[in-house]
C-alpha cells in the first residue's frame, strides 16, 4: 500500500525522549531548546494587512535582503537572490535530499552528525560514508579518501559548534576540506545553526567561504536564536543550485509562513539584535560553564570530553565503553534525568559505542549540578 521508501522511515529518538521528559519534575539535557527566559516576546503590532496572503515561494524580499547582509558580517558574500527562505532550516536538508540522493547514492557525513540529517538522507536511500574526527578538527586527507573510496556525490557537514560533538574547525582546516571538495567538484551542505552562540571568539567564517568550484548549500536558522515556534530558517546556494531548490521549495509547501518572516525581518533591521545575541552568550556561557564545574565533579574518572567553545551541547566519551542507550530508561524512570545516547548520532549505531550528547543551555545552573550528579551515579553503578 505504502510506497518503498517508507520501509526506510524512521522515528527520531529525540523527540521521544523529549516527549518523555516533560513531567517538570525531570532534568532534562536531552534536547537542544533555547532557554524559555532568553526568548523575544512574540509581539506583533503593526503586522501588515498583506501578509493575511499567500506569499513567493522564494520568502519576504525585506528578509532575503536582511540575511545577504547579515551572513555578509561572517564573510559570506551573496546576492538576496541565493537566499530562500525555508520552514526551519531542517528544510534544507529535505530539498537537498530531494536534489541528490537516490536509493544507493553514497553521502558522506562526519562520525557523530546530527540524527535528524542520518534519518532524512536514509528516507530517500542513501549510502552513507562516515569520516571520523580527530581531535577536533576534520582532517582533508581523511575527506579525500572517503570520496575515493566511496564516489560519494554529496557530503553533508556541520564545521562550527558541531552538533553532537561541539567541535569547531579551524581556519586552516576549512581551506584543506574546501579544497579537496573543489578538486572533486563534490557538492556540500554546510549545516550552521550554533554559530550565533559562541561564548570564547567568533567563530571562523564558512567553509563554503572557501569554496572556488564545487556547489554548495549553506543552512541557517532563527531557531536558536529567536523563536524556534515560527520555524523560519534559511539557505543559501551557490546559482546553479537555486532554480532547483526553489521548485522543490514550491512543490512542499509554496512558502514559509509571512508572520514568521516578518518578526524575524523586524528584529534584524531593528538594531537590537547583536544586543540579543550579546545577552544569549552570556546566559548560556553561565550554563556551559556550571556543566563544565559539575563534570570536572562527577565525571572525571567516567568520561572524556572537550569544552565547547560555542553550540549547546557537550560530547562526552565514556572510558569504559557502554551501550549508553542501556541508560537512557532507568535515568528517566528512577532518577528523573534525560540525556542523548551518543549512538544515535551515528549511521551505524554499533560503530559509535559510549558516548552522550547533554545539553546545558535549557536546566539551570543549580539543576545541572543535581542532573549531572544523578547521571553520574547512575553510569558508576552500572
Amino acid at each position: 500500500m505504502f510506497s518503498e521508501r517508507i520501509e526506510r522511515l524512521s522515528g527520531s529518538l529525540i523527540r521521544e525522549i523529549l516527549a518523555a521528559a516533560q513531567r517538570p519534575e525531570v532534568i532534562s539535557f536531552a534536547g537542544g531548546l533555547p532557554a524559555s527566559t532568553c526568548l523575544p516576546p512574540l509581539d506583533f503590532p503593526d503586522v501588515p494587512p498583506a501578509l493575511a496572503q499567500y506569499g513567493t515561494s522564494e520568502g519576504e524580499p525585506e528578509l532575503r535582503e536582511q540575511i545577504a547582509k547579515d551572513v555578509a558580517r561572517i564573510g559570506l558574500s551573496c546576492d538576496a537572490s541565493q537566499v530562500l527562505v525555508l520552514s526551519g532550516s531542517q528544510q534544507a536538508l529535505d530539498l537537498a535530499a530531494k536534489l541528490f540522493v537516490d536509493p544507493g547514492t553514497p553521502v558522506i557525513t562526519e562520525g557523530p552528525t546530527y540524527l535528524a540529517a542520518l534519518q532524512v538522507f536514509r528516507l530517500f536511500g542513501a549510502a552513507f560514508h562516515t569520516v571520523e574526527q580527530q581531535d577536533g578538527q576534520l582532517p582533508a586527507a581523511t575527506l579525500q579518501a572517503a570520496i575515493a573510496d566511496s564516489k560519494a556525490k554529496l557530503a553533508y557537514l556541520i564545521p562550527t559548534f558541531q552538533n553532537p560533538s561541539g567541535a569547531c574547525y579551524s581556519v586552516e582546516t576549512r581551506q584543506a576540506l574546501a579544497r579537496v571538495l573543489d578538486e572533486a567538484h563534490l557538492p556540500v551542505i554546510e549545516d550552521d545553526p550554533y554559530r550565533a552562540l559562541s561564548y570564547d571568539g567568533d567563530a571562523p567564517a564558512p567553509l563554503v567561504t572557501h569554496l572556488k568550484s564545487a556547489p554548495w548549500i549553506y543552512c541557517g536558522s532563527f531557531s536558536k536564536t529567536l523563536a524556534p515556534g515560527l520555524r523560519i530558517g534559511y539557505l543559501i546556494a551557490s546559482k546553479e543550485l537555486m532554480p532547483h531548490l526553489l521548485k522543490l521549495k514550491q512543490a512542499v509547501d509554496l512558502h514559509s509562513n509571512r508572520l514568521g518572516q516578518w518578526f524575524i525581518a523586524q528584529w534584524l533591521k531593528s538594531g537590537d539584535y547583536p544586543a540579543h545575541l550579546n545577552r544569549l552568550q552570556q546566559n548560556y556561557k553561565v550554563g556551559r560553564d556550571a556543566m563544565q564545574a559539575a563534570l570536572e565533579r562527577h565525571f572525571s574518572d567516567l568520561a572524556d570530553w572537550q569544552v565547547p567553545q560555542g553550540g549547546l551541547f557537550f560530547w562526552l566519551t565514556l572510558k569504559n565503553k557502554r551501550d549508553t542507550r542501556t541508560f537512557l530508561k532507568p535515568a528517566l524512570e528512577q532518577h528523573n534525568v534525560a540525556f542523548m545516547p551518543g549512538e544515535a548520532f551515528y549511521a551505524d549505531p554499533d560503530t559509535g559505542i559510549g558516548h552522550l550528547r547533554l545539553n546545558f543551555s535549557h536546566a539551570t545552573p543549580e539543576r545541572i549540578e543535581e542532573g549531572i550528579a544523578r547521571l553520574a551515579g547512575l553510569i558508576r553503578a552500572g
